[in-house]
């Protein structure tokens, strides 16, 4: 599949344990022929974990996408305005920023830039990582699912018997979500 002439906002929450697993969906799609704006949380930004430092991730994305990363509140707001993005794909996207997105809450860089790229009606591809998605993350998930322009990678339960309320999105599967939502149509099946 091409993605020429798209161009997709990339935004990292934090789910510190899955960003090995997206990254290269990234890498992916410029190969693939699509421009990406890299977009991080703050918490992305400034924390570093036994996952890696935040500095490595920042210098990651922006070697990758050959620009520099968004990572400010201030920096995404011009996303709507000024239309720079044709899709924005969230992932890992948290419960902390599914609960935001489903209230309308814009109080940080990622969340800012869904509002701004929503308001062109444009489509926003989730890809959720979160502990408690059939807890209570489980209603914004609904909300979310039943939002016009919201589209969800395929997902599911990553660890049934250790972790029974957790779900994850099938990462590798970022690209077939997008190229379908840039139709707007949602890829099925969405649960896995």
């Amino acid at each position: 599949m091409r993605f020429d002439g798209v161009c997709a906002g990339f935004a990292l929450t934090g789910s510190f344990c899955s960003i090995a697993q997206v990254v290269p969906q990234i890498s992916g799609l410029i190969k693939e022929g699509a421009r990406v704006l890299p977009i991080v949380s703050e918490v992305i930004a400034r924390t570093d974990t036994r996952f890696g430092k935040a500095a490595e991730i920042l210098a990651e994305l922006s070697q990758i996408c050959g620009g520099e990363v968004i990572s400010t509140v201030r920096d995404a707001e011009p996303i709507g305005p000024k239309k720079l993005i044709d899709a924005l794909i969230i992932a890992p996207c948290t419960g902390n920023t599914l609960g935001k997105l489903a209230g309308g809450i814009t109080d940080s860089t990622v969340t800012m830039a869904a509002k701004a790229h929503l308001r062109n009606g444009r489509p926003l591809i989730i890809g959720v990582s979160t502990n408690d998605g059939l807890a209570g993350s489980a209603k914004n998930v609904g909300l979310l699912l039943n939002t016009k322009n919201v589209y969800f990678v395929p997902f599911g339960q990553d660890n049934p018997q250790g972790k029974p309320r957790s779900l994850m999105a099938d990462f590798e599967l970022i690209p077939d979500a997008l190229q379908a939502a840039l139709k707007g149509e949602q890829l099925q099946p969405i649960l896995l």
